[in-house]
């Protein structure tokens, strides 16, 4: 089926948003389901509550090293920045309650099951009632949406053959997936369900944007971007969103929530100039990963930055850089790829969930592959209390299982302005592999753990300690040059 069919079955259906002065809420649409753990409704100050529809979202909870697919909540609306007030009440009676990132510092007053908090700019935001982060309330109060199609162009979608618009309502994607032709918008609109993946491969000028929900109806990807350029994504809510072998892709309050094994969020594989803005992970693997060659893509990667962003990895890392790579041999003449000037900034890091010693850390960088790392930042970032795993893990290894050889260099990364608050951090690991294989020039600068400032003349620091006992930070052979300050 083709992409013009595609149009007439998907705007079957116009939005029913509704609109009070600058708030912008979106009923669910014709068979897409709701979920009643919480109710939400929104207004400016003194105005009418408008409801605010809330969706069932699967998340994935390790107990006992198995995993368990939980339903948690979901719910979004749109708002000017003009402070709002926001009333969700609990279908369980409320001990207790927590809205994170902790750093927004939002206190609910809570009256009963009621609780009601303001707003005064675009958050994304998880809602906890009684500690419980598995049915919990993931609430996604969005900028007003400036690339909706107009009343006209909704009228009149058959003049617009290079607009898809799925309206309210739930979608099924033909064989599951729809490619994307170049030079076409995808508008995803608030109430709607699509289950399906949209493929942009080998394609250029292409665009998804909207507020609803793309995914299919088991695991996999609701985007996928492939050798293509030019490629913007914009506040729509998929399981994952890849990018591979792709240049000058920009990807913008897009949440990223999955619940199956190897749900990875946000990949970039062998691609440049990819950057992320005010996006949203919850995942049931890693949330953030830079690697090189892998899964048909080649080459390395250079220009990747995330900010403003939000990271909560139910498994594995928050943040993976380097596993991948060409090598088909261990040489050090071997052929390597590269990856380098990766910055993220801005980050809230809220949960890191993971048993296995070789798949720690917050700030995970696993060279492997003959990868050659170097050039990474990582800017402002706030590590909340994560319930297993290591802070910072940077390695040079051969993991036999996903490489062909160990990594041959780390080198340059910054750490600057990184606040840990927790006490649930096993032992970070910075190691390199040999002489010929190192890690090398690694700056924490204003690294602030439990509100201590771990730097090389830190009050209280014995001479004969290296500065990472203190942050509990194991430096090991062949590593040259770390720093605290």
């Amino acid at each position: 089926m083709n992409v013009k069919s595609i149009i007439t079955i998907a705007s079957i259906v116009i939005s029913s948003q509704c609109v009070m002065g600058k708030i912008v809420t979106y009923p669910a649409g014709k068979d897409v389901v709701t979920i009643d753990d919480f109710s939400v409704s929104v207004r400016q100050a003194g105005g009418n509550w408008l409801p605010v529809a809330v969706y069932p979202v699967k998340v994935d909870e390790v107990r006992d090293t198995k995993h368990h697919v939980e339903t948690a909540s979901m719910a979004y609306f749109d708002f000017d920045g003009k402070p709002v007030e926001v009333r969700v009440v609990s279908k369980k009676s409320v001990d207790s309650t927590r809205v994170r990132p902790l750093s927004y510092d939002i206190t609910p007053d809570v009256k009963g099951d009621t609780l009601l908090f303001s707003l005064s700019q675009p958050r994304n935001l998880s809602v906890e009632v009684n500690g419980d982060i598995f049915h919990n309330l993931h609430l996604f109060a969005n900028p007003i949406d400036k690339n909706r199609p107009s009343a006209k162009v909704l009228k009149n979608l058959k003049k617009h053959k290079n607009l898809v618009y799925f309206g309210p309502g739930v979608h099924r994607l033909p064989g599951d997936t729809l490619r994307i032709p170049s030079g076409m918008t995808v508008f995803v609109d608030g109430g709607a369900r699509v289950y399906g993946c949209f493929i942009a491969e080998g394609v250029r000028d292409v665009e998804f944007f909207g507020r609803g929900e793309i995914h299919p109806e088991g695991r996999g990807e609701g985007i996928a971007i492939r050798r293509s350029k030019n490629i913007e994504a914009d506040g729509v809510i998929v399981t994952q969103i890849p990018v591979g072998g792709s240049d000058s892709v920009k990807i913008n309050n897009v949440k990223s929530i999955s619940y199956y094994g190897w749900g990875d969020g946000m990949n970039v594989f062998a691609s440049d100039n990819v950057s992320y803005n005010n996006v949203f992970c919850r995942n049931s693997d890693d949330c953030s990963t830079v690697y090189a060659t892998r899964k048909g893509f080649v080459g390395g990667c250079r220009n990747i930055l995330m900010e403003n962003s939000t990271l909560w990895a139910d498994v594995a890392h928050p943040i993976m850089i380097g596993l991948h790579g060409s090598a088909t041999e261990i040489g050090v003449d071997a052929p390597s790829d590269t990856i380098c000037n990766v910055t993220y900034r801005n980050i809230d890091i809220l949960d890191q969930k993971e048993k296995q010693l070789d798949y720690q850390g917050c700030f995970g960088i696993s060279c492997g592959d003959n990868n050659i790392v170097r050039d990474i930042v990582f800017d402002n970032i706030r590590v909340e209390d994560f319930r297993q795993g290591q802070l910072v893990n940077i390695r040079i290894f051969f993991n036999k299982k996903y490489c062909a050889a160990p990594g041959r260099s780390v080198e340059n990364v910054l750490f600057k302005d990184v606040t840990y608050n927790g006490n649930n951090s096993e032992l970070s690991i910075i190691a390199g592999y040999n002489e010929e294989r190192k890690v090398a020039n690694i700056t924490f600068d204003n690294l602030v753990i439990n509100g201590k400032h771990i730097s090389d003349d830190m009050p209280g620091k014995p001479k004969w300690y290296k500065t990472g006992d203190m942050a509990r930070i194991f430096i090991g052979e062949h590593v040259d040059n770390v720093i605290f300050k």
